[in-house]
């Protein structure tokens, strides 16, 4: 068996491989759509074959236009799918596409990047009680452990449209933009206190608060597609900071990038009128006509205020990455 990235070449044999099922949404054209953006490149698609043979697996990575290298597995495929009614098809998938992640981490570690990329997998909500999609997820989930890719992440996707209306200002909280990066910065550390979101605690327990916190202004200013002049800190009446919101956009829709409450006003309900601008500013000046969202599993209290605002549950997204 070859594992190898693809040439321009094999991407009609690569697209053929490429089937939405109940744990992929991604399909051929989307593929073909994300390929001439840039988002998906021929050395971020790899793929296992034996010589003269159609592949037999295949894995997509993804990155913005301005990566050097992918930021995320976006799609795993096996010639025997999931849904195979064959325990050992969905084992030799598992094993055949594991031994492909694994061949592509060493060239992508060989090439600079210190961990491999997480892979997101995006699934519907009920998935775990619904047999065709956990046993399409499973051997997906079997290859990324195979491969290293051993800590799972559960977040909850979420997603705004007209029908819910435009939240109207509470007035207790006042909104203001804020040009400097620093002011920022000292918000993320701050919100770092307690927080539950698990990946900014995770990285800042390796990192430290302040370093999380500046890499956090750096995404958001250089990586997401949203204007900095979107973002917003809150203000008491008396004037001091009680939390901030940042409006953002990814490569197709309008997003919550990130909010916040300071730990000292945390209780009164803030959440909800900071939720609540960002989602106005997104409609005000990214023209949104559907936002996304996600939060971790474990932290109700953000559910719940989506849930407040209006914003529906659409599924679930699995990140798989390396402890």
């Amino acid at each position: 068996m070859i594992y190898r990235p693809v040439a321009s070449s094999d991407l009609e044999r690569l697209r053929a491989l490429v089937v939405a099922d109940p744990a992929s949404p991604l399909t051929a054209r989307q593929f073909q759509i994300r390929f001439d953006n840039g988002e998906y490149r021929p050395e971020w698609s790899w793929m296992a074959e034996e010589p003269g043979e159609n592949p037999a697996a295949a894995a997509i990575w993804w990155g913005t236009p301005r990566d050097v290298l992918p930021a995320a597995l976006d799609g795993l495929f096996a010639a025997a799918q999931a849904g195979s009614a064959q325990a050992a098809d969905a084992e030799d998938s598992a094993r055949l596409a594991a031994r492909l992640l694994a061949v592509a981490h060493e060239a992508y570690a060989a090439a600079g990047l210190m961990h491999p990329p997480d892979f997101h997998m995006f699934l519907p909500p009920d998935w775990r009680d619904r047999p065709e999609v956990m046993s399409a997820a499973n051997w997906r989930l079997n290859a990324a452990r195979q491969a290293g890719l051993t800590d799972m992440l559960e977040r909850l996707r979420y997603e705004w449209t007209p029908a819910a209306g435009v939240p109207q200002p509470a007035g207790r909280l006042t909104f203001r933009p804020e040009a400097d990066d620093e002011v920022f910065v000292e918000l993320f550390d701050r919100t770092l206190s307690g927080t539950l979101d698990a990946t900014s605690r995770k990285e800042a327990d390796a990192s430290g608060s302040r370093a999380q916190a500046v890499s956090d202004v750096v995404f958001y200013r250089a990586r997401m597609n949203g204007r900095r002049s979107w973002w917003r800190v809150a203000e008491t009446p008396s004037g001091d900071l009680a939390g901030f919101g940042i409006p953002s956009r990814n490569t197709a829709v309008p997003v919550v990038g990130y909010l916040g409450v300071l730990p000292e006003h945390r209780g009164h309900g803030y959440v909800d009128e900071i939720l609540a601008e960002v989602t106005r500013v997104l409609v005000a000046e990214a023209g949104a006509t559907t936002i996304h969202a996600d939060t971790d599993l474990e932290n109700r209290p953000m559910a719940a205020a989506f849930d407040r605002a209006g914003y529906s549950m659409i599924g679930c997204r699995l990140v798989l990455s390396a402890g």
